[in-house]
Protein backbone atom coordinates (compact mmCIF):
# COMPACT_ATOMS: atom_id res chain seq x y z
CA UNK A 1 0.00 0.00 0.00
CA UNK A 2 1.78 3.26 -0.61
CA UNK A 3 1.79 6.03 1.46
CA UNK A 4 -0.38 9.42 1.27
CA UNK A 5 0.67 12.47 2.45
CA UNK A 6 -2.27 13.82 4.76
CA UNK A 7 -2.28 17.15 2.72
CA UNK A 8 -3.00 15.04 -0.54
CA UNK A 9 -5.66 13.34 1.32
CA UNK A 10 -7.37 16.14 1.74
CA UNK A 11 -8.52 17.39 -1.84
CA UNK A 12 -10.64 14.10 -2.41
CA UNK A 13 -11.77 14.45 1.35
CA UNK A 14 -14.68 16.66 2.24
CA UNK A 15 -14.28 18.45 5.91
CA UNK A 16 -17.48 16.68 7.28
CA UNK A 17 -18.46 13.20 6.71
CA UNK A 18 -21.55 13.00 9.69
CA UNK A 19 -24.42 12.83 6.66
CA UNK A 20 -22.26 10.52 4.87
CA UNK A 21 -21.79 8.24 7.19
CA UNK A 22 -25.77 8.54 8.91
CA UNK A 23 -26.80 7.82 5.25
CA UNK A 24 -24.27 4.65 5.37
CA UNK A 25 -25.41 3.37 8.32
CA UNK A 26 -29.31 3.63 7.92
CA UNK A 27 -28.57 1.07 4.47
CA UNK A 28 -27.13 -1.22 6.71
CA UNK A 29 -29.54 -2.35 9.63
CA UNK A 30 -27.55 -4.95 10.83
CA UNK A 31 -25.91 -4.25 14.00
CA UNK A 32 -22.51 -5.21 15.81
CA UNK A 33 -22.87 -7.55 18.26
CA UNK A 34 -19.90 -7.44 20.70
CA UNK A 35 -18.45 -10.73 21.40
CA UNK A 36 -19.07 -12.14 24.70
CA UNK A 37 -16.98 -13.73 27.17
CA UNK A 38 -16.72 -17.82 26.71
CA UNK A 39 -15.16 -21.00 27.78
CA UNK A 40 -14.85 -22.05 24.60
CA UNK A 41 -11.42 -22.53 22.78
CA UNK A 42 -9.26 -19.87 21.60
CA UNK A 43 -9.25 -21.60 17.76
CA UNK A 44 -13.30 -20.70 18.19
CA UNK A 45 -12.90 -17.38 19.46
CA UNK A 46 -10.44 -16.69 17.01
CA UNK A 47 -12.41 -17.65 13.96
CA UNK A 48 -15.73 -15.98 15.54
CA UNK A 49 -13.42 -13.07 15.45
CA UNK A 50 -12.26 -13.32 12.33
CA UNK A 51 -15.72 -13.73 10.72
CA UNK A 52 -16.64 -10.52 12.81
CA UNK A 53 -13.79 -8.51 11.27
CA UNK A 54 -14.50 -9.74 7.62
CA UNK A 55 -18.41 -8.67 8.18
CA UNK A 56 -17.18 -5.03 9.67
CA UNK A 57 -14.71 -5.36 6.69
CA UNK A 58 -17.56 -5.60 3.77
CA UNK A 59 -19.82 -2.73 5.79
CA UNK A 60 -17.64 -0.42 5.65
CA UNK A 61 -15.78 -1.44 2.16
CA UNK A 62 -17.06 2.67 0.98
CA UNK A 63 -14.74 3.73 3.70
CA UNK A 64 -11.61 1.54 2.87
CA UNK A 65 -9.06 1.54 5.98
CA UNK A 66 -6.76 3.85 4.11
CA UNK A 67 -9.38 6.27 3.48
CA UNK A 68 -10.12 6.44 6.60
CA UNK A 69 -6.24 7.12 8.11
CA UNK A 70 -5.94 9.71 5.27
CA UNK A 71 -9.22 11.54 6.67
CA UNK A 72 -7.92 11.70 9.93
CA UNK A 73 -4.24 12.49 9.60
CA UNK A 74 -5.69 14.97 6.91
CA UNK A 75 -4.61 18.91 6.54
CA UNK A 76 -6.13 20.89 9.93
CA UNK A 77 -6.52 17.67 11.75
CA UNK A 78 -5.57 18.52 15.15
CA UNK A 79 -8.24 20.82 15.21
CA UNK A 80 -10.56 18.38 13.66
CA UNK A 81 -10.10 15.71 16.07
CA UNK A 82 -11.00 17.76 18.58
CA UNK A 83 -13.95 16.77 17.81
CA UNK A 84 -14.67 13.31 19.20
CA UNK A 85 -18.16 13.19 16.83
CA UNK A 86 -15.68 14.10 13.87
CA UNK A 87 -13.02 11.53 14.78
CA UNK A 88 -15.66 8.85 14.93
CA UNK A 89 -17.38 10.25 11.68
CA UNK A 90 -20.60 10.63 13.73
CA UNK A 91 -24.03 12.46 13.64
CA UNK A 92 -23.67 15.00 16.98
CA UNK A 93 -27.06 13.01 18.01
CA UNK A 94 -25.52 9.84 18.27
CA UNK A 95 -26.54 7.65 21.16
CA UNK A 96 -23.71 5.65 23.34
CA UNK A 97 -24.48 2.31 21.51
CA UNK A 98 -23.75 3.65 18.02
CA UNK A 99 -20.70 5.39 19.47
CA UNK A 100 -18.98 2.02 20.76
CA UNK A 101 -20.61 0.21 17.74
CA UNK A 102 -18.92 2.79 15.05
CA UNK A 103 -15.67 2.83 17.66
CA UNK A 104 -15.24 -1.13 17.27
CA UNK A 105 -15.11 -0.74 13.18
CA UNK A 106 -12.56 2.63 13.14
CA UNK A 107 -10.38 0.89 15.61
CA UNK A 108 -10.30 -2.18 13.46
CA UNK A 109 -10.40 -0.58 10.20
CA UNK A 110 -6.87 1.80 11.28
CA UNK A 111 -5.37 -0.81 13.60
CA UNK A 112 -1.62 -0.42 13.03
CA UNK A 113 -1.48 -4.36 12.64
CA UNK A 114 -4.19 -3.97 10.09
CA UNK A 115 -1.72 -1.36 8.26
CA UNK A 116 1.38 -2.85 7.96
CA UNK A 117 2.25 -0.97 5.30
CA UNK A 118 1.24 2.27 7.27
CA UNK A 119 1.87 1.59 10.37
CA UNK A 120 3.29 4.76 11.70
CA UNK A 121 -0.20 6.61 10.26
CA UNK A 122 -2.01 4.31 11.23
CA UNK A 123 -0.70 4.72 14.65
CA UNK A 124 -1.95 8.11 15.43
CA UNK A 125 -5.27 7.75 13.71
CA UNK A 126 -5.74 4.67 16.14
CA UNK A 127 -4.62 6.83 19.01
CA UNK A 128 -6.78 10.05 17.86
CA UNK A 129 -9.21 7.12 17.53
CA UNK A 130 -9.10 5.80 20.76
CA UNK A 131 -8.90 9.10 22.40
CA UNK A 132 -12.04 10.32 20.96
CA UNK A 133 -13.92 6.81 22.38
CA UNK A 134 -12.58 7.76 25.73
CA UNK A 135 -13.91 11.33 25.46
CA UNK A 136 -17.45 10.03 24.67
CA UNK A 137 -17.32 6.36 26.25
CA UNK A 138 -16.91 8.82 29.71
CA UNK A 139 -20.14 9.67 31.21
CA UNK A 140 -18.62 13.19 32.53
CA UNK A 141 -16.75 13.43 29.00
CA UNK A 142 -19.93 12.61 27.15
CA UNK A 143 -21.99 15.21 29.16
CA UNK A 144 -19.70 17.69 28.38
CA UNK A 145 -19.89 17.04 24.47
CA UNK A 146 -23.84 17.07 24.69
CA UNK A 147 -23.51 20.70 26.36
CA UNK A 148 -21.07 21.36 23.36
CA UNK A 149 -23.55 20.30 21.21
CA UNK A 150 -26.76 21.78 22.58
CA UNK A 151 -24.25 25.44 22.84
CA UNK A 152 -23.61 25.18 18.92
CA UNK A 153 -27.55 24.55 18.23
CA UNK A 154 -28.04 27.43 19.89
CA UNK A 155 -25.41 29.55 18.43
CA UNK A 156 -26.91 28.24 14.94
CA UNK A 157 -30.21 29.71 16.50
CA UNK A 158 -28.77 33.06 17.11
CA UNK A 159 -27.06 33.26 13.20
CA UNK A 160 -30.46 32.08 11.60
CA UNK A 161 -31.88 35.11 13.40
CA UNK A 162 -29.53 37.57 12.88
CA UNK A 163 -29.71 36.54 9.34
CA UNK A 164 -33.47 36.85 9.02
CA UNK A 165 -32.96 40.47 10.74
CA UNK A 166 -30.08 41.45 8.29
CA UNK A 167 -32.83 40.65 5.28
CA UNK A 168 -35.69 42.43 7.01
CA UNK A 169 -33.75 45.61 7.41
CA UNK A 170 -32.62 45.04 3.66
CA UNK A 171 -36.00 44.70 2.71
CA UNK A 172 -35.26 41.54 1.30
CA UNK A 173 -37.30 38.10 1.33
CA UNK A 174 -36.15 36.35 5.38
CA UNK A 175 -35.16 32.63 3.58
CA UNK A 176 -32.00 31.62 5.60
CA UNK A 177 -30.23 28.31 4.09
CA UNK A 178 -29.16 27.22 7.55
CA UNK A 179 -33.27 27.39 8.59
CA UNK A 180 -34.71 26.11 5.06
CA UNK A 181 -32.13 22.97 4.53
CA UNK A 182 -32.01 20.54 7.83
CA UNK A 183 -28.40 19.24 6.14
CA UNK A 184 -26.71 23.06 6.04
CA UNK A 185 -28.44 23.51 9.28
CA UNK A 186 -26.49 20.24 10.55
CA UNK A 187 -23.35 21.67 8.95
CA UNK A 188 -23.59 25.00 10.40
CA UNK A 189 -24.37 23.51 13.89
CA UNK A 190 -20.90 20.94 13.07
CA UNK A 191 -18.69 23.85 12.38
CA UNK A 192 -19.60 25.87 15.52
CA UNK A 193 -19.13 22.16 17.47
CA UNK A 194 -15.69 22.13 16.29
CA UNK A 195 -15.32 26.05 17.25
CA UNK A 196 -15.94 25.26 20.88
CA UNK A 197 -13.96 22.10 21.16
CA UNK A 198 -11.14 23.99 20.29
CA UNK A 199 -11.96 26.98 22.49
CA UNK A 200 -12.31 23.95 25.39
CA UNK A 201 -9.29 22.65 25.00
CA UNK A 202 -7.41 26.19 24.72
CA UNK A 203 -9.06 26.65 28.09
CA UNK A 204 -7.47 23.75 29.21
CA UNK A 205 -3.97 24.02 28.15
CA UNK A 206 -4.29 27.66 29.64
CA UNK A 207 -5.05 26.37 32.59
CA UNK A 208 -2.40 23.87 32.63
CA UNK A 209 0.72 26.51 31.52
CA UNK A 210 -1.12 28.44 34.37
CA UNK A 211 -0.83 25.51 36.96
CA UNK A 212 2.76 25.25 35.94
CA UNK A 213 3.66 28.65 35.94
CA UNK A 214 2.60 28.20 39.63
CA UNK A 215 4.47 25.31 40.80
CA UNK A 216 7.49 26.79 39.14
CA UNK A 217 7.30 30.18 41.16
CA UNK A 218 6.84 28.17 44.23
CA UNK A 219 9.82 26.16 43.35
CA UNK A 220 11.97 28.87 42.25
CA UNK A 221 10.71 30.85 45.83
CA UNK A 222 12.07 27.18 47.58
CA UNK A 223 15.23 27.22 46.23
CA UNK A 224 15.52 30.79 47.22
CA UNK A 225 15.04 30.60 50.83
CA UNK A 226 16.60 27.67 50.92
CA UNK A 227 20.05 29.23 49.70
CA UNK A 228 19.27 32.06 51.46
CA UNK A 229 19.40 29.93 54.67
CA UNK A 230 22.48 27.61 53.81
CA UNK A 231 24.88 30.16 55.99
CA UNK A 232 22.85 30.37 58.90
CA UNK A 233 22.12 26.65 58.73
CA UNK A 234 26.12 26.08 58.22
CA UNK A 235 26.96 28.55 61.44
CA UNK A 236 24.62 26.86 63.50
CA UNK A 237 25.58 23.28 62.73
CA UNK A 238 29.91 24.59 63.34
CA UNK A 239 27.75 25.98 66.89
CA UNK A 240 26.73 23.10 67.84
CA UNK A 241 29.84 20.86 67.54
CA UNK A 242 32.11 23.48 68.73
CA UNK A 243 29.94 23.57 72.33
CA UNK A 244 29.41 19.81 71.58
CA UNK A 245 33.41 19.85 71.73
CA UNK A 246 34.32 22.07 74.71
CA UNK A 247 31.39 19.94 76.81
CA UNK A 248 33.41 16.89 75.96
CA UNK A 249 36.54 18.30 76.97
CA UNK A 250 35.38 19.87 80.36
CA UNK A 251 32.57 17.73 80.90
CA UNK A 252 32.04 14.87 83.49
CA UNK A 253 34.76 11.97 84.03
CA UNK A 254 34.24 8.65 85.67
CA UNK A 255 36.27 7.89 88.88
CA UNK A 256 39.83 5.75 88.48
CA UNK A 257 38.77 2.40 89.45
CA UNK A 258 40.58 1.54 92.95
CA UNK A 259 42.16 -2.51 93.24
CA UNK A 260 40.16 -4.07 95.69
CA UNK A 261 42.22 -4.75 98.60
CA UNK A 262 41.78 -8.65 100.81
Amino acid sequence: MADVEPSTATESLPINHNEKELLTDKKDSTDVVEPQPSSSTGGETFDSFYEEVKAIEQRDSVLTPKQQIDRLLRAGCTYFNLNPYDVLDLPYDASLTEIKQKYRRMSILVHPDKNVDDAERAQKAFEAVNKAYKTLNNEEGFKRCQEIVEEAKQKTDNLIKSKKKQLKKEGKEQKVPEEEDPEKFKHAVYVHMCKLFADLERKRKAEEEQEAAEDAKVQKEWNKNFEESRTNRVDSWRTFNKAKGKKAKGGFRPPKPKLEKR
